[in-house]
């Protein structure tokens, strides 16, 4: 194998390895909301440094890759993995910003019991996968199917919203737990929104065609400013 290989062979591993270390610190993060576990939801906010770090190491690889004037294949490769780490860092910080909620929400008895946030997180989560699985396995046509999924995570985000809101009206001493869940809830839909972008590099990976703001964004034609 030569240099090259090797290196692409990193970069390719260090991404894998970043996206499982996202989905843990979102899966940890929404069990410390559930359990009400404020030692694990500090544990999601001091281990956020290791995504960061994965994400200058992809930088890193991938900035050298590029100097070796990749084939128009491989470069579509090296770009497509530094804005997937982009996304998967992002996605880490969507996680330290439940666990700051989480540890808020613990001060305070339970507003009511958690459903919808944790069926939210586990949507956001398989297409997360799907998103990354695609990726490994040169699918495109799982990727694409990836997408229009968004719309039930913003669906739901939405819903959980007017919920929340009437719930501050009926008694104001809710506000700030209804705050605090609201972000949450946020934090879920823009987990979604990065498992979609990641979807949509991984088409333009391997068919070379850009589908954003295209296919399956029809929802945002509603929504202009989510």
């Amino acid at each position: 194998m030569t240099h090259y290989s090797e290196e692409m062979t990193r970069l390719k591993e260090s991404l894998l390895a970043m996206a499982s270390h996202s989905e843990s610190a979102v899966a940890r993060a929404m069990r410390a909301l559930v359990e009400r576990d404020d030692a694990l939801a500090r544990q999601v906010q001091e281990d956020d440094n290791i995504l960061d770090q994965y994400e200058v190491e992809i930088d890193d690889i991938a900035i050298h890759l590029l100097t070796k004037a990749p084939l128009a294949t491989e470069l579509r490769l090296i770009t497509v993995a530094m804005k997937v780490s982009q996304n998967l860092e992002r996605v880490g910080d969507e996680a330290v910003t439940i666990s700051r909620r989480v540890i808020d929400l613990g001060t305070e008895p339970q507003l009511k019991p958690y459903v919808d946030l944790p069926r939210m997180a586990t949507m956001a989560l398989e297409m997360l996968r799907d998103a990354i699985t695609a990726f490994i396995n040169r699918d495109p046509e799982k990727a694409r199917a990836v997408v229009p999924r968004d719309v039930d995570v913003d669906n739901l985000n939405r819903q959980l919203h007017r919920e929340l809101s009437s719930y501050m009206v009926e008694r104001p001493s809710n506000i700030g737990r209804c705050l605090n869940l609201m972000v949450i809830s946020k934090s879920i839909e823009r987990i979604a929104d990065h498992a979609t972008n990641i979807a949509e590099e991984v088409v333009y990976l391997y068919e070379a065609k850009d589908i954003r703001h295209t296919a399956g964004k029809a929802n945002e034609t509603e929504n202009p400013n989510r």
